[in-house]
Formats: structure tokens, C-alpha cells, sequence
């Protein structure tokens, strides 16, 4: 069996797959796990604390799955002695003499790129992947046909909406603006919902960065602001920039963050988010489009007061 991920070429022989022991190095990774109800597969985890997974959480505490370090510093020994079929990460540079330690202890390490993917529905294929690992393909392709044929049937009503609201996205880190490009997921989901993405016309897949006064310049007429951090209130926003106070959308319009499903550090938008392309789509045809979704509460995003 051949496995493809971003630069990565794997083939593993018949006797190797299904993997029995698992450990995962990202909390992004467990959000496929979880929707493949595979998690008693899972051995270890770095950084346990941004894992949301309840159930995760309930295995680390009966210590089913171990804590094997945090991505400041994995903990190789503890890791070789767990005795994993394989370990998922994305892969991190820096991390490259600890990779090849493990490997040379016959461990065998899976370098993902899904984060790197930028269509809603091609982060969520991922679980297919998952699916042949873990023996559980035909879980896999029905979990991925059902969040498909969900978004494609949202995507179909969102467009029914006679308004087309203008949008901004993401927020400044000092005195930078992180501000996704046109072919990012944040865009392709803003289309999707049939909103119009204030960098529509950009055809980046990665953030560009701006000085406040080129996002400003950008920003009349925008209706809805996006993915902006984890504040608790406006009040808290313009404390940490007062120049957000200058934008008409701050002021007029509605600001949305991605804390709606957040525990102390863990963040389900990072986790199930990932695989659940259909309930963020819904999450944002709610927001620009309300009257399509009457009885929709939003799941992964939050309405800043």
C-alpha cells in the first residue's frame, strides 16, 4: 500500500497495516481519529492539554494513552518504550535528529502535510487515509461521503441568499496583519457560503502580511469580521489594538472569533473542525445568511459582544 502526503512516500506491507498502537504528535490529528471512533488506537499524545476530545482526555486520565512530551521536546525514551505501530506528525525542521532516533529504533514515523491543504474537502479526505491505516476504510468512506454530501447541499442553499455580505478575516499580531489570502481555506469556505472575501480576487494559499492602514483601506462596506482571535469582548479587543476601534465593522458591523467549543487551552475549531468541513460551512452561511438556518446554533464560532 502507497501513502502520499505533501513531499512524503510511504509503502507499507501487508502485515504492517492495520496499525494497532498509535501515537499522535498534533491535536489536529486526533479530530480524525475521533470521528472514526478509533481512539482506544491511541497509545500517547504530545501536549494533552489542546487536545478536546472528552473521551481522549478520559483515556489519559485512566492513563490508557500516555503523555509523551510537549512540541518544545518530545520524550524519546518514552516513546521507543511505548512500542508504537506508528507515529503522526506534521513534520517540524527542527525535529529532524529526533525522527531519526526514533527510526533508527525501528519506529516508523508518518509526516502528514493536512494542514497545508486548503479546500474544506480535501483536509477532510485525510480521513480516508486514516480509514486504510486503521482498518477501518469503510467507516472512513462513509463518514467522508455523509460531510460532502452535507457541504455540497449547504453550499447549494447558501446561494439561494439574495445578499452577498462583504467580509474581513483573521487579526493583527503586533503591528501585523495575518490576513488570508484568496485561495486559503478561510476564502474557499467565505465563497462557499456566498459571502464575498474582502481578498476574493488574491490567489494565495498562504496569509499575507499588511500594516493596519492597507487593511483599512480595504475594509468599507464590510459587514462581518471573521476569525478574529479569542477575545471575550470588544472591550477586550480594542484594549489589546486600539486601532481596531477605527474600523466601520468594529463599530457597525458583527465580529465572530473561533471560540465557541474552547476548554482552558484546547480548541475543537483545531480538532473536529478539521475533519467537519459541513458544520464550519454551517457555522458561516449562519452568520451571513441567518434566515437559512432559523434553528442553527453555531458550533465552533462565537458572536463577540
Amino acid at each position: 500500500m502507497e501513502l502520499k502526503s505533501g513531499n512524503f512516500t510511504y509503502n507499507f506491507h501487508k502485515n504492517q497495516t492495520p496499525f494497532k498502537k498509535i501515537i499522535l504528535l498534533n491535536a489536529s490529528m486526533a479530530g480524525y481519529i475521533s470521528e472514526l471512533g478509533a481512539e482506544n488506537l491511541i497509545i500517547g499524545v504530545s501536549s494533552p492539554e489542546y487536545i478536546y476530545s472528552e473521551k481522549i482526555q478520559n483515556l489519559i486520565k485512566e492513563r490508557k494513552i500516555q503523555n509523551v512530551g510537549s512540541d518544545q521536546k518530545y520524550d524519546v525514551e518514552k516513546i521507543i518504550a511505548l512500542k508504537p505501530d506508528a507515529i503522526f506528525t506534521n513534520h517540524i525542521a527542527s525535529f529532524e535528529n529526533t525522527y531519526e532516533l526514533l527510526k533508527n529504533n525501528g519506529i516508523q514515523v508518518i509526516f502528514l502535510d493536512e494542514y497545508m491543504e486548503q479546500k474544506p474537502l480535501e483536509k477532510t479526505a485525510y480521513i480516508k487515509l486514516f480509514g486504510e491505516l486503521l482498518g477501518k476504510e469503510k467507516e472512513a468512506e462513509a463518514k467522508y461521503e455523509e460531510i460532502a454530501e452535507n457541504y455540497n447541499e449547504l453550499k447549494k442553499r447558501a446561494l439561494t441568499s439574495k445578499e452577498k455580505p462583504l467580509v474581513l478575516a483573521n487579526e493583527m499580531y503586533g503591528d501585523v496583519w495575518y490576513l488570508p489570502g484568496g485561495n486559503t481555506s478561510v476564502a474557499h469556505y467565505i465563497a462557499d457560503a456566498n459571502a464575498s472575501y474582502i481578498l476574493k480576487d488574491n490567489k494565495d494559499e498562504k496569509a499575507l502580511t499588511m500594516g493596519f492602514e492597507e487593511v483599512f483601506a480595504k475594509t468599507n462596506g464590510v459587514q462581518y469580521w471573521v476569525n478574529a482571535g479569542n477575545y471575550t469582548s470588544k472591550k477586550e479587543m480594542q484594549k489589546v489594538n486600539s486601532l481596531y476601534g477605527k474600523l466601520e465593522v468594529f463599530n457597525k458591523g458583527k465580529i465572530y472569533t473561533l471560540s465557541g467549543k474552547e476548554k482552558q487551552r484546547a480548541n475543537d475549531f483545531f480538532e473536529s473542525g478539521v475533519v467537519r468541513a459541513d458544520l464550519i460551512l454551517k457555522d458561516y452561511i449562519k452568520i451571513f445568511h441567518p434566515e437559512l438556518l432559523p434553528g442553527y446554533q453555531l458550533t465552533y464560532m462565537k458572536e463577540l459582544q
